[in-house]
């Protein structure tokens, strides 16, 4: 099958049948959104962190092995953990190979969005996956994109597949975002089948339970969630904002996010110049209308003087002279 991260084959390895997943090149990759997941996976190499913040041709080959190296450390730690999840063998070269899934006819299993349940089924396929989930977060990771497509139901149970995005609990800050989608998704698809499911808050309770350090594998869950009802802290919240901008301004950016942010301030600069120019010539038409208001207007009468040259036209008709004539 192929997917839109990968594709992947039944193949033949070590005497057994196994799957292997190829990995698509990034520009063959139509998974989206990459930065929410990856967000908290750090690198102790100073260079490779530049690089790849930089996003240069080496950083852009580093972020791709460490979004295919994640779903191998997330196999192995969850497997470890007792989550359901495909055995992890071998990784090189772009391929992962691990356990083939099967059903009860050893056939490849098929996936949840395959199966229609009776009411009983799906109320019990929720259970064991929210159990599942559970068991992912007392791990600190959270799936990041789990859906009736990402589960195999295999012979003796469901089978949680497809983690590069599985994302670090403690340090991702869309991690209880995800973690909710992830828990709402079940009950949207099992409460196809068996609606009480959609009613359920099984996603608040457990990160609530996992913020205040009380979420154990075994915990009990109600599925029933209230949050707080009073007053937010609003300084808090500004606290964070503040901590998240700075924290963001310490990284580097790339040199097309430089660019981009150069013309940004260019054009704000540019904005700001026309206002400043526009106030000035507004001042300059107050002064002009307030020093004309000032300015006594004369009276326009017999007695008010004329120009000159009206003068002389005035005493030319009159006959008065004010010439040099050869009859004076």
């Amino acid at each position: 099958m192929a997917g839109k991260e990968a594709s992947v084959y039944v193949v033949q390895s070590e005497g057994e049948q196994r799957v292997a997943k190829v990995y698509k090149s990034a520009q063959e990759r139509s998974f989206r959104q990459r930065s929410q997941y990856s967000e908290g996976r750090t690198v102790r190499n100073s260079r490779q962190r530049r690089a790849m913040a930089k996003g240069s041709r080496y950083g852009k080959s580093l972020l791709e092995a460490a979004w295919q190296n994640a779903e191998v450390d997330a196999l192995f730690r969850l497997h470890g953990a007792g989550v359901r999840v495909p055995v992890p063998y071998h990784f090189s070269d772009d391929v992962l190979v691990m356990e083939l899934v099967t059903n009860a006819k050893g056939e490849p299993a098929p996936r949840l969005f395959d199966i229609r349940p009776n009411p009983e089924e799906a109320r019990s396929l929720h259970k064991f996956l929210i159990r599942q989930v559970v068991l992912m977060l007392c791990e600190g990771m959270v799936h990041g994109d789990l859906s009736e497509y990402n589960i195999l139901m295999s012979g003796d149970g469901p089978v949680i597949i497809d983690l590069p995005q599985a994302c670090d609990a403690a340090h991702n800050r869309n991690a209880a975002r995800l973690l909710k989608r992830d828990v709402k998704n079940l009950a949207r698809y099992l409460g196809r089948f068996a609606p009480s499911l959609r009613r359920t808050r099984y996603g608040p309770e457990m990160w609530n339970l996992y913020e205040r350090g009380k979420l154990f594998p075994d915990t009990e869950l109600t599925g029933q969630f209230k949050g707080r009802t009073g007053p937010t802290d609003t300084a808090a919240v500004l606290e964070e904002i503040a901590a998240a901008a700075a924290e963001s301004s310490d990284k580097p950016m790339s040199a097309y996010r430089a660019k981009k942010e150069k013309k940004r301030l260019d054009a704000i600069a540019e904005v700001e110049r026309e206002q400043a120019r526009q106030q000035e010539r507004a001042e300059r038409k107050r002064q002009q209308k307030e020093s004309a208001a000032k300015t006594p207007k004369r009276p326009a009468n017999e007695d008010s003087p004329a120009p000159k040259k009206k003068r002389r036209r005035r005493r030319r008709r009159r006959g008065g002279g004010g010439g040099s004539g050869p009859g004076q």
